[in-house]
């Protein structure tokens, strides 16, 4: 007599107590990989990505590797296969393999590229510092809202010659009350009449960051009593409940700086 013998790759399904049974069969974990692998590999099909290798393992892990001439490119990749079904993380290996720039006149071209990216406001709110090493841009300080700190990054990661970005900026948080002191402490700093000069640089040299009350200002400024004056004049303003005041005065080292 013939036995029927079920195959192990195989789903059982029980119809009733008395009913069929239908046998399906089950796709194998290696095609299921290759599927999601092929998948990412279309998604990827662009100019910008012709030397990103792609692989995925057991688990759905996706490990890019290869070149891109830009960091973003970098960045985009990862985004992109990270909304792929079936993808668990991705390893992100890629190299930026676009020119090799000096640190320190790297560090420059981006400092005045985020100053003059700022977007709303204008950057009199932002206090974003930014280091290069060895290509590696870090990105730290305050933004007042989420599209300038996007608005930033942004910039660095089209900039050819950046090979790596960290974004350690910090939001500040969203309320009336900061929106409202922002305003007033702007006021009575740059409408003070020693420091109105700094009030039509187009760069905006003192910086005004405001978290829950509590007032933080950076920038540069020319001598140490516009630096007191600056500070003076945010602590008149109402509802303001503390000012650190990490102005730089030009041609004196600073621990806070910003662009």
């Amino acid at each position: 007599m013939t036995k029927n013998v079920i195959p192990r790759n195989s789903l059982l399904i029980a119809a009733g107590l008395f009913g069929a049974i239908l046998v399906l069969p089950q796709p194998s974990r290696a095609v299921a990989d290759q599927d999601v692998a092929s998948a990412a590999r279309s998604k990827l099909d662009k100019s910008q990505f012709k030397d990103v290798q792609i692989s995925v393992d057991a688990s759905g892990v996706a490990s890019l590797s290869g070149t891109v001439s830009l960091y973003e490119y970098k960045a985009d990749a990862d985004k992109t296969v990270h909304k792929i079904k079936g993808v668990t993380a991705v390893r992100n290996e890629i190299q930026v393999a676009g020119p090799d720039v000096p640190d320190a006149q790297l560090q420059k071209a981006l400092i005045d590229k985020v100053s003059d990216n700022a977007i709303g406001y204008g950057n009199m709110f932002d206090a974003i510092s930014l280091n290069v090493q060895n290509g590696v841009v870090t990105l730290a300080g305050h933004s007042h809202d989420y599209p300038n700190r996007d608005s930033a990054l942004a910039v660095v990661s089209t900039t050819p010659g950046v090979k790596d970005v960290i974004d350690e900026i910090a939001v500040d948080p969203v309320s009336p009350m900061d929106n409202g002191i922002r305003l007033a402490v702007a006021r009575a700093v740059y409408g003070y009449t020693s420091l109105n000069r700094y009030a039509i640089d187009p760069e905006k040299p003192i910086r005004i960051s405001v978290q829950n009350g509590h007032v933080e200002l950076y920038g540069v400024v020319d001598s140490e009593a516009d630096k007191d004056v600056a500070g003076i004049r945010a602590n008149t303003v109402p509802g303001v409940f503390s000012v650190e005041n990490y102005l730089q005065v030009a041609g004196q080292p600073n621990e806070k700086q910003h662009p």
